[in-house]
């Protein structure tokens, strides 16, 4: 459960639903300009999310919900609501992970637990051609259901947790409202994000985290 949330936030994150125009859409320069436009003037960013990986081995999907909190610098707060409670907590050097029906926390290195191209949510949205390569996810059939356009990115530096990146974004905004997470075992994890708050002014003691008195606290990953 730690090492599969750790995995989820290091990836990226993020969102919705919203029907929109038709005349956005069309043209790919079009709209990688609006996401790096929109996400490089983004200073912290708050949504409610919803969260399903499907485990290609075991044919089977996991469902999870809670809200989210991002702040450029690396800080982050993940509050995972159902299928059980868990926080994970960054102010950009170190990583929390608390479980308390394990009454446990895992303290790591946020920089090292959050590296590669989906690290920083907020940054990498803002750089989309520097990190991934673009493309359509059906050139013929540029947008979703909703309308949205369908963006598959393929990373210049792939990891096993990351191989390919399939976006949906809002053509009113350029909010990615949805994302579905690739790793090399062909396991994915979409997510989906409503109640987006750009730039509400989050304080940056919302990302600092004190382990509870009588938690276990073990480091994020085996020493050695």
């Amino acid at each position: 459960m730690i090492t599969r949330a750790v995995s989820l936030v290091s990836l990226l994150l993020p969102m919705l639903i919203v029907a929109p125009t038709v005349s956005v859409a069309q043209d790919l320069d079009e709209v990688v300009r609006g996401l790096e436009a929109m996400y490089s003037t983004v200073r912290d960013l708050r949504a409610d999310f919803t969260q399903v990986a499907q485990n290609k081995s075991l044919g089977q999907d996991v469902k999870a919900q809670g809200t989210v909190y991002l702040k450029r610098g690396g800080k982050m707060r993940w509050e995972y609501k159902s299928p059980s409670r868990q926080t994970i907590v960054s102010d950009g050097q170190t990583l929390w992970v608390h479980t308390p029906e394990l009454n446990q926390v895992n303290k790591g290195s946020a920089p090292k637990a959050l590296a590669g191209p989906a690290g920083s949510f907020l940054a990498g949205l803002g750089r989309v051609r520097e990190e991934f390569n673009v493309r359509f996810l059906n050139p013929a059939n540029k947008v979703d259901a909703a309308g949205r356009p369908l963006l598959d990115l393929t990373p210049k530096t792939p990891t096993p947790l990351l191989t390919r990146l399939v976006i949906a974004v809002d053509p009113k905004d350029s909010v990615v409202r949805e994302a579905v997470i690739h790793d090399q075992f062909g396991n994915t994890v979409t997510m989906t994000f409503t109640k987006v708050a750009i730039n509400p002014g989050l304080a940056d003691g919302l990302f600092t985290f004190a382990p509870p008195k009588d938690a276990a606290v073990v480091p994020l990953e085996p020493t050695r």
